[in-house]
């Protein structure tokens, strides 16, 4: 870190706030906040770094009107020059018959992207969860050569929808098992539908699959993206022998990407920056593409206290630095805003706030320590400062 955590950020929630005090749940902070049009994220990132944010164009941005945009969608333009699909891009929406495409929820993300001159991080093609129904039943009699059929079907009409649009594409999300899960860490040949299938040689698929998004769009970064791989532990140790494995066979595969979805209930591993490092020694880009930060309140406590609202702050600055610090960096990703929009509660019962957004759309000390930060690292020049 360049710094310790800035406890001037506090001061945006006045000085009612004291240790062990609560913080209510919204801001008066209005969408244009008072730090103006030109202080924000987006403008503050260095030229080589994008900052976003994921959005759910379905749900959001179908209907946009430049004329008439709602307060969520003044943010999503003026605060982050990146956009991940947070549900649109994935089987189930986009894929959700057997050569039946839905693309009216990514086309809405798109749009919106163009429209603000952002760009778009396309996620998911190769993932064991949120798969439409069809792809369960059919996959239990699946030949390899089948499943084969059925992914580059879809990587190359998805990929190939959007080619020259998308900067990066998480290509293989979420391939290794955790510590804790049965058999420990290693390649989920049991719940990626695809991988079972193709068991025998799960590397060979996922190789394909990156050479099959390569061939349909040669100017997308192609990237590994998985939770709890934020650190050098064991699962970025897997990933990390993959990358060798994949590199070695010519594999077009072009990034290494951390989810960042912390939780104040455990520690934060500071080895970061070490992980990227090691990544990006392989020659590939790192990005952190998921990060929010989840604060357990108990029922019947009205919001997070003064030390829990310090510690989002600081992690999520954490996150960001460690970024920073790694030129090969690209791109740094919160999960969507305000909490009203988050997944957190509703996958992580008795943990809220987890976002850099009051649900009014006021800015938390999240977003002004990050933004401090981006401010150092020299906005609008690249290389970075210090680098």
């Amino acid at each position: 870190m360049r710094h310790p955590f800035r406890s001037l950020a506090l001061g945006v929630l006045g000085t009612a706030v004291a240790a062990g005090a609560l913080v209510p749940a919204a801001s008066a902070a209005p969408p244009e906040h008072s730090h103006g049009h030109q202080d924000t994220l987006r403008r503050q990132a260095p030229r080589d770094l994008e900052i976003g944010s994921a959005a759910w164009g379905q749900r959001d941005l179908t209907g946009y009107d430049k004329h008439d945009p709602t307060d969520y969608q003044r943010v999503l333009a003026r605060e982050f020059g990146s956009i991940t699909p947070e549900n649109d891009m994935k089987w189930a929406e986009i894929h959700p018959e057997p050569g039946v495409y839905d693309f009216s929820g990514a086309d809405a993300v798109m749009d919106f992207a163009r429209a603000h001159h952002q760009e778009v991080r396309g996620h998911t093609l190769l993932w064991h969860s949120q798969n439409p129904q069809w792809v369960i039943d059919a996959s239990d009699d699946w030949t390899c050569q089948e499943a084969r059929d059925v992914l580059e079907d879809h990587v190359r009409t998805v990929v190939g929808r959007y080619a020259g649009e998308i900067y990066e594409w998480d290509v293989a999300n979420e391939i290794f098992q955790d510590d804790w899960d049965t058999g420990g860490v290693r390649l989920r040949t049991e719940a990626n539908p695809f991988l079972k299938a193709c068991a025998e040689d799960p590397v060979a698929l996922i190789g394909d699959t990156f050479r099959w998004a390569h061939e349909v769009d040669p100017k997308a970064r192609l990237f590994l993206n998985d939770y709890n791989a934020e650190g050098v532990n064991t699962k970025t140790d897997a990933y990390y022998a993959l990358a060798q494995e994949l590199l070695a066979d010519g594999v077009p595969l072009h990034g290494f990407g951390a989810q960042g979805h912390l939780s104040l209930m455990y520690g934060f591993d500071t080895s970061i920056q070490a992980n990227f490092e090691r990544f990006a020694a392989l020659g590939l880009d790192v990005a952190v593409t998921e990060a929010d930060v989840r604060v357990p309140i108990p029922d019947g406590q009205d919001g997070p206290t003064a030390e829990q609202v310090t510690l989002h702050a600081e992690r999520h600055d954490a996150m960001l630095e460690a970024c920073l610090a790694v030129p090969s960096c690209t791109s740094f990703t919160v999960w969507g805003f305000p909490d009203a929009n988050s997944w957190v509660p509703d996958v992580f019962p008795g943990e809220d706030w987890a976002t850099i957004f009051t649900d009014d759309f006021g800015p938390k000390p999240a977003y002004h320590a990050m933004l401090a930060s981006l401010r150092e690292a020299t906005p609008g020049v690249s290389p970075r400062s210090g680098r």
